[in-house]
């Protein structure tokens, strides 16, 4: 098993506090309980999404996401993000400015307006990967107080695994990280067809073209139903809300829950604490 740091800069990002308080709150209290300090990011700002700011303008995503990593530098951590996107643009953002001292040297320019610099220092962790890689499946297991016979379709997301090239976190097109996560709880990762297809929500879809959205939703649900899967576990709040809300009207129903939620759980936590009973696609446990 690999040391863990013990302690990282919690980056909240915006729809878990917003939307789904109960991803952030299970979270906090699944890392206390592996014995994992998350240090508050104070005066954070979203990300910022990478599919809307960076798209437009990527001088100002790189000077917003610096921003970022400026305040976690100051505290000499590394940044846990609970989303796929906040880890997508803020592990980009960081690669970038980290190995290119001439596009480091710009943004800061920018960022001297508002009296802060970015050294260049800065690592971004998934909270995925920490537990994968920082935490292990062996110290995990022995938290386990109520293992699960849950039967569950693992969905990894765009953004948590790529680019791989500079990730390097697991196979792309047949990773396996998250379900041995998932099973480490007793519960069964079910196969599927197109695995590691988009939510549907990611690129601004969501918000610019709700019904093609909503196609690759209903596309995912059909392959996970299909599968035998009861419940649908993600690593990323946007994800979260797709499957969750965008279930509406489709003739679906299947519960979903956020990894973090998945081992409070399984640690034997109270469900209603865990901020379960505020999704709109109801969890029954």
């Amino acid at each position: 098993m690999a040391k863990s740091n013990k302690k990282y800069v919690f980056f909240l990002g915006c729809i878990a506090p917003l939307r789904y308080p109960g991803i952030e709150k299970s979270t906090r209290v699944v890392f206390e309980a592996l014995g994992v300090e998350l240090v508050e990011m104070e005066d954070a700002s979203c990300c910022p999404a990478p599919g809307v700011i960076r798209a437009f303008n990527k001088k100002t995503w790189l000077a917003a996401a610096a921003r970022n990593l400026a305040l976690a530098e100051k505290k000499g951590l590394d940044v846990l993000t609970i989303c796929n996107g906040c880890y997508g643009s803020l592990f980009d953002a960081a690669h970038e400015l980290n190995h290119d001292k001439k596009l480091l040297a710009e943004v800061n320019e920018v960022l001297a307006e508002i009296g802060m610099e970015y050294k260049g220092t800065t690592n971004v962790r998934h909270f995925a990967e920490v537990l994968y890689k920082d935490i292990g499946i062996e110290a995990i297991k022995a938290k386990i107080t109520k293992p699960l016979d849950y039967k569950i379709a693992t969905f990894y997301g765009c953004h948590f695994l790529k680019p791989s090239k500079i990730k390097e976190l697991d196979d792309p097109e047949n990773p396996h990280m998250l379900d041995e996560l998932v099973e480490a709880t007793g519960a069964k990762s079910m196969p599927r067809k197109q695995r590691t297809m988009c939510c549907g929500a990611g690129g601004g879809l969501r918000a610019g073209f709700p019904e093609t959205a909503t196609k690759y939703t209903v596309n995912n649900l059909e392959n996970i139903k299909a599968s035998g899967a009861e419940y649908i576990v993600d690593v990323c709040p946007f994800c979260h809300l797709q499957f969750d809300a965008g279930q509406k009207g489709t003739g679906f129903a299947i519960p979903v829950l956020h990894l973090s939620q998945l081992y409070g759980i399984a640690m034997g936590m109270d469900a209603k604490s865990l901020g379960i009973a505020t999704h709109v696609t109801p969890v029954k446990l």
